[in-house]
This record gives C-alpha cells, structure tokens and sequence, in this order.
C-alpha cells in the first residue's frame, strides 16, 4: 500500500501525464498492477492522503542491459520530459556530459591506440576547463541551449543528433516513448559509442 499518487506513478503508461523516470524503471524491472483505492476513510484518524494498493512482481530474468548506463539515459531523458529528444541532446550540459563519458570509457577500453581515434578526441576538445558543468557559476539558464556552437564542438553534437534523426527519435518526447523505445535508444547510442554512465 502506497500514497495514491506515488501509486499512479508506478503504473502510468507512456503518455500518462504521471509517466515518469519512477514508472519506467519500475516497469522496466517489475510487472505493476494497480489492485485497489483505499480511501482515507477507512482508517482511524483519518489521514490526509487517499493510499491504493499495488501489485510488483519482479521481472525473471531481468533484462541483459548495464543498469548505469539505463539511468544516465533516463534520467537525461525526463529532466525535461515534455522536450524533445533532439532539444535535450542539444543542452550544452548534455554535451559536455556525454563528450566526458566518450572520453572516460574511450580511455577506459584502451582504443585510444588507433591515430584516428586519437584525432577524434583531440577534435572534440578539452572540457577540463568547461564551467558550463559547475554548479557555482549563477546563471543556470546559460547552461539550456548551445546555438553558436561557441563551447561544445559541433562534430560531437552533430554525431549525437545524427544517431537520434537517423533512428526517428529527434523529434519524439520522453513522456511518449515506451520501454522497448528506451532500451532501442540505449542500444543506438551505445553502438555509436557514446555512453551515460
């Protein structure tokens, strides 16, 4: 038994207004079903919240995807869940972020030993004195849109967008993608090489 809105959340569906980062998680793990209201009624005193019971039963097997690299892409995804993919994977933050775990997990696997590669980072630019991530620098506002291209390079955000447009997701919404859409995304952005965790 839960809180009735915390309830909802664990069973809303894509395009649910309550469907959230909570709702795909869970489900992604578990079978939800929604069982019962209760309502403040039926307790002595009576609280101020309605409750509803719920049903989770978790997934066996569960699915064969890394759980780190799932939550940085959800939680990417419904920082702003109503933007489109496209919008959220042009933020300056975004990039930065995911030019550092291109990086991180390029040195992490060692394919730095090929030129070309070497090149490629090397060209993506240096992000070690990039503020844009800090959390002191006032004007968070600053941080939403890169439209001059000014701090992060254009080829990393250009590859990211290329992968969303090339599989139709730049113009599609956090709040109406389904699961198999979320695991389908991850998998894309993984082969392409870019990483969230």
């Amino acid at each position: 038994m839960y809180q009735r809105e915390f309830a909802m959340r664990l069973v809303a569906k894509t395009g649910d207004p309550l469907f959230c980062r909570l709702s795909v998680n869970t489900q992604l793990l578990a079978r939800v079903d929604h069982l019962l209201k209760v309502g403040k009624n039926n307790f002595r005193p009576p609280p101020k919240i309605d409750s509803s019971v719920v049903r989770i039963e978790p997934r066996n097997p569960l699915p064969a995807i890394d759980f780190k690299e799932w939550d940085g892409l959800i939680r990417l995804c419904f920082n702003r869940k109503n933007k489109t993919l496209g919008s959220i994977f042009r933020q300056k933050a975004v990039c930065a972020l995911m030019e550092k775990n291109f990086k991180t997990h390029q040195a992490l696997q060692g394919s730095l030993d090929n030129q070309a590669d070497a090149d490629l980072v090397m060209q993506l630019g240096d992000v070690t004195n990039d503020t844009s991530m800090d959390l002191d620098s006032g004007d968070f506002d600053t941080m939403d849109e890169d439209m001059d291209g000014s701090t992060i390079p254009s080829t990393f955000k250009d590859k990211g967008l290329a992968v969303l447009k090339e599989h139709d997701y730049e113009d599609k919404r956090s709040s109406k993608l389904t699961q198999e859409d979320f695991l389908k995304l991850l998998a894309v952005f993984n082969k392409a090489g870019f990483h969230f965790s």
